[in-house]
């Protein structure tokens, strides 16, 4: 058995039923079978002190609702009930960017009412000045607290100047190896790491491992400008390298959440699932019960 599978079906264990309660919108309770010598052990690895594990965890879950790009808007809001979380952060597929105000008033009253907080929009795509404009404008609108967005490297002046005037922070998103723009969340750090704190990096670690780089250390490196996380998980890493459910991949994720604890990380970590669009959900609501076990299991 691998390595990472071993892993991953230890969290699972950690998580009990959080999976099937995630999948249900229902908190469930069952006995466990008493762990065996093996297992004892491999627990008390996990909480061993070298792996700095006591802070507490100051981040939320959430959903990046690409996820869900070929439902609608009011599946997309039940989905992510279902799956229990409660952060999300809208791609255009349900915000579309030319909506007029009283549309988006519109929205944000179906999030409210479905229990959600909508913290922000994106990726969104700032090639020209008036998609600055725009974005900024629909944000403001919406009460996004953060855009996840690509803007053009010459535009980041006019980005800083946004930023000042509508305090509605910019978190570039890192494309990976076949990005000629912004590949690494390093990448991005060098373009803006003289401009106003409040822009700063949506860190997409399958992204990130597909072009070489350990998410965590990434993280550490970055930490006083992360301002998002688009969690999830590839097969390999390398420019060939594609989504899988979280847990099943070669990312490390123990590791970068543990990583996210000791940096003090007080954002969202938001699920960005890619595989399976047209049936995401269980593979949707694994991925929130892995991570949901890794974090039980760690602190």
């Amino acid at each position: 058995m691998m390595k990472s599978e071993q892993s991953r079906r230890q969290f699972l264990r950690a998580a009990g039923t959080g999976m099937a309660a995630s999948m249900m919108g229902a908190g469930v309770s069952c006995g466990q079978s008493q762990p065996s010598a093996g297992e004892k052990q491999r627990r008390f690895e996990i909480r061993s002190p070298r792996f700095e594990i006591r802070k507490k965890r100051l981040f939320e879950l959430g959903l990046a609702s690409y996820t869900l790009r070929k439902f609608k808007l009011d599946e997309t809001l039940g989905m992510t009930r279902r799956v229990g979380l409660k952060y999300i952060c809208f791609k255009s597929f349900h915000l579309s960017l030319d909506s007029t105000p009283a549309q988006i008033k519109e929205v944000v009253a179906k999030v409210q009412k479905a229990g959600l907080i909508l913290y922000g929009g994106g990726v969104i795509s700032m090639n020209k000045e008036p998609a600055v404009n725009r974005a900024f404008e629909y944000a403001k609108a919406a009460g996004m607290k953060v855009i996840v967005g690509v803007p053009a490297p010459e535009l980041l002046p006019l980005v800083d100047k946004k930023v000042n005037e509508y305090d509605i922070k910019v978190a570039i998103h890192n494309h990976g190896p076949t990005d000629k723009v912004y590949p690494t969340p390093a990448s991005a750090y060098e373009k803006i790491k003289n401009l106003d704190k409040r822009i700063g990096l949506c860190n997409d670690i399958g992204h990130t491992q597909r072009a070489g780089v350990d998410p965590s250390v990434s993280a550490e490196k970055y930490a006083d400008r992360l301002l998002d996380v688009h969690i999830k998980d590839v097969t390999e890493a390398t420019a060939k390298g594609h989504g899988v459910e979280v847990g099943r991949g070669v990312i490390d994720i123990p590791r970068f959440l543990r990583t996210l604890i000791k940096i003090n990380y007080a954002d969202i970590v938001s699920f960005e699932y890619e595989k399976d669009a047209d049936d995401p959900l269980a593979g949707l609501a694994e991925s929130v019960g892995y991570v949901n076990g890794v974090l039980a299991a760690i602190s």
